[in-house]
């Protein structure tokens, strides 16, 4: 009989234990990784009842395979895309409890005499809380659609993004042990800038290799393809000086913007739970119990801290960012627990060899605690909020509120701010994209051409045309391109007050562009040389090709924009489910001041009002609702007018408070009210608008108006002064300054809005 070798009995050891547990976990309903912890500590060396791993050292390899994935997979699940969706409430939530939790872990660590980096690492644990913890506990009490949800989900998304980079700042201070400020700025603006980079580059070329290879790419090529460019991309981060972990994010993230994110996912997803079983089994090998018993009071600190300090900072920041004080309350309660990254980061710190091993007991004990008090302090954040408004002065409750309420105030973006917007994405985006080109021919091309090249100004020459010849697109565009919007026609034929700034952008941007070619020829050739010869020479160059040079800029852009959102494009042909989803969830997060949200409801086949107009169930009338669309099939009618009815498995989105919706629910006859799966398009958007002299609004009731007919539009609510109008009567008479919103067809509203300025 042929020699086995030690991994495969270690492996079969592992999976099997973590394998048992996880039944045993799943039977009392709790996470599955505390199970694969509890499996590690058994066949772990301070166990010694069970069989104990033989090879520890290819266990740790395969665990560090299984972070990869780990991370490839939030990849495929974020997206860049996801993160700008990210309404401002949470991502001013989220940043106030990390910064809180972050400091107060490492003043904590401090205080109970650890070294500054057991210290530090010790914040970057508590940074995330845990996104399954919170999703399975609120699922099992029904509470997905209530408005505070949607901020906590919100709050996820930016801890994820946060602690990544959060990552890569700790590995670099363990490797440099430098804390200056200085040197994590520059550490920070290095990551951004090749964050930008992979994404746009990556942007380029995956989906393009995608589609090319359509035909040829099976489940088994797409793995072994998606597999090897998650590796590949962890290579050129570590030798880029960044951690593995970033690469297999940012790759993830590539792949999330392309149409077969959804099938990577379901492929990896098998290679993701083996391997992240073995990391999670090899953490909890790690763990001495008699380290953790040891260890009670700084598990005990950590605990406290973790619950207290995460429901005080995130509370905080909800009500910072205009949230309600009921609102803030159950956000806060609802994060006050220790998430999977905290394992991650003790593996990092392990790894680098910079903090001690009594980190993991402390963190899982911790994590343990927080996971089982979870649930409860979700339950009861109400009554907790109840008792709050007995303790609290009157007069401090409504500061708060009256906070709430002005910070949500909507206001109209002004056109100089769109206009504005609009300028600084274009200098941004090419300046970004110039500056990439810069250092590449500086750092790869120009000593690959002193090397290759004799003479001393031969190479400057050479490279400085291949610079303009490769730049020429997007410094055309830096220097030359309008923003292609209304606001900016509107403001340019406003010559009293608009033109004059207007002009002293297009110089200020032009200057940019001459100076960057000034810069380039002094940097690669002299000084004499640019000012007097090769900066004119480029200035004509674009200008005599600049109609053929923007033709090709136009193609660039066609291709970048249509690889970005050809999942968006995929999805609204096909009616994808999760892009409805998306776009629920963004109307959603848009309603919060409102305190309102949008649910969809599937029509019950036996409900009494089946083929009844919405003009004779009055519902609007009855329970101050708005149905904003009705979905059927693969038909979406979205602003259903007063005729349209409803029919036996349709989803209706209903735009509601949940006061609003809990005497409305009823009426559905047991109708389950799930998240918006199957609502909306990608066209359908929320917009405002200020009643004044372009629009000629004023003195017109909406059914006046013929907002619905010209914009496929619902007004869904009025700011007038201090009162807000929720789901308004269509006899409501618009009034100066009013600011109106509405779910409207983009395409249609836009279309609006220009025959309105042409008729101006």
């Amino acid at each position: 009989m042929g020699h086995l070798p030690k991994l495969i009995e270690d492996l079969a050891l592992i999976l099997v234990t973590g394998a048992i547990t996880t039944l045993i976990f799943k039977k009392i309903k709790q996470p599955l990784v505390l199970g694969y912890i509890i499996a590690g500590l058994l066949v772990g060396p301070h166990f010694s009842i069970t069989p104990t791993v033989a090879d520890k050292e290819n266990i740790e390899t395969l665990a560090e395979i299984g972070v990869i994935f780990l991370l490839f997979s939030l990849g495929l699940e974020f997206s860049f895309k996801k993160l700008i969706r990210v309404g401002g409430a949470s991502t001013i939530t989220a940043f106030t409890e990390i910064v809180f939790i972050v400091t107060a872990g490492y003043f904590a660590g401090k205080w109970m005499g650890w070294s500054k980096m057991d210290s530090i690492f010790l914040g970057g644990m508590l940074a995330s809380s845990s996104t399954t913890i919170i999703i399975r506990a609120f699922e099992e009490m029904g509470v997905k659609t209530k408005r505070y949800a949607n901020v906590v989900f919100g709050v996820l998304v930016v801890e994820d993004i946060v602690v990544i980079l959060l990552m890569v700042l700790l590995s670099t201070m363990a490797v440099s042990q430098q804390f200056e400020g200085g040197e994590l700025l520059q550490t920070v603006l290095k990551l951004l800038f090749f964050l930008a980079l992979w994404f746009i580059m990556g942007i380029f070329l995956l989906p393009t290799l995608l589609k090319k290879a359509k035909n040829l790419i099976n489940d088994e090529t797409l793995l072994i393809l998606s597999i090897g460019l998650c590796l590949g991309m962890v290579i050129l981060a570590t030798k880029v000086g960044f951690s593995a972990e970033l690469g297999a994010f940012i790759m993830g993230s590539i792949f999330a913007e392309t149409t077969s994110a959804e099938k990577v996912e379901h492929i990896i997803k098998p290679v993701k739970d083996l391997f992240g079983a073995v990391f999670f089994i090899s953490v909890g090998m790690m763990i001495d119990p008699a380290a953790m018993i040891e260890y009670k009071w700084p598990v005990l600190i950590v605990t406290l801290l973790t619950v207290f300090g995460k429901l005080f900072s995130t509370t905080i920041g909800a009500v910072l960012s205009g949230q309600s004080l009921k609102q803030s309350v159950q956000v806060g309660m609802s994060m006050a627990q220790i998430g999977e990254f905290a394992f991650i980061v003790a593996t990092l710190g392990l790894n680098l060899g910079v903090i001690s091993n009594f980190l993991f007991p402390v963190a899982v004990g911790a994590s343990a605690i927080t996971t089982f008090t979870t649930p409860y302090l979700i339950k009861y954040s109400e009554p907790f909020y109840n008792s709050l408004l007995r303790i609290l002065p009157q007069r401090f409750v409504t500061a708060i509120e009256n906070y709430s309420s002005g910070a949500q105030k909507i206001q109209a973006e002004s056109t100089w701010k769109r206009v504005l917007g609009s300028y600084i994405k274009i200098v941004f985006i090419n300046a970004f994209i110039l500056l990439a080109l810069s250092l590449m021919a500086f750092n790869v091309l120009v000593p690959f051409l002193n090397k290759n090249i004799q003479g001393n100004i031969w190479p400057g020459i050479v490279c400085l045309v291949a610079l303009l010849g490769l730049g020429a697109p997007f410094l055309l565009a830096l220097m030359t391109r309008k923003p292609d919007s209304m606001a900016y026609r509107e403001l340019w034929l406003d010559e009293k007050y608009s033109k004059g700034p207007l002009l002293i952008i297009e110089v200020v941007r032009i200057m940019i562009g001459i100076a960057l070619i000034g810069f380039w020829a002094d940097k690669l050739i002299s000084a004499r040389a640019s000012v007097l010869l090769l900066v004119p020479v480029a200035i004509a160059f674009l200008y005599l090709f600049s109609k053929r040079i923007q033709r090709f800029y136009q193609r660039i852009e066609g291709s970048f924009l249509t690889n970005l959102n050809a999942r968006e494009t995929a999805a609204l042909k096909n009616n994808a489910p999760e892009e409805m989803l998306k776009k629920a969830a963004s109307l959603r997060s848009q309603l919060l001041p409102w305190s309102a949200g949008i649910i969809d409801m599937e029509v019950n086949p036996n409900a009494d009002y089946i083929g009844k107009t919405l003009l004779e169930l009055g519902w609007r009338e009855k329970y101050g609702i708005n149905v904003a669309y009705i979905k059927r099939g693969q038909k979406l009618i979205h602003a259903p007018n007063r005729y349209n009815k409803l029919l036996p498995y349709d989803h209706a989105g209903i735009i509601a408070t949940d006061e609003q919706m809990q005497m409305f629910k009823p009426v559905f006859e047991n109708a389950d009210v799930t998240e918006s799966e199957n609502s909306e398009i990608a066209n359908i958007v929320l917009q405002k608008i200020v009643v004044d002299e372009y629009n000629r609004l004023k003195g017109l009731s909406i059914r006046e108006s013929r907002i619905r007919e010209k914009t496929s539009g619902l007004v869904i609510g009025i700011e007038r002064g201090n009162e807000r109008i929720l789901n308004p009567d269509s006899s409501t008479v618009f009034e100066w300054d009013d600011v109106v919103w509405l779910v409207v067809d983009r395409n249609k509203f836009k279309n609006w809005q220009e025959s309105l300025g042409n008729s101006a």
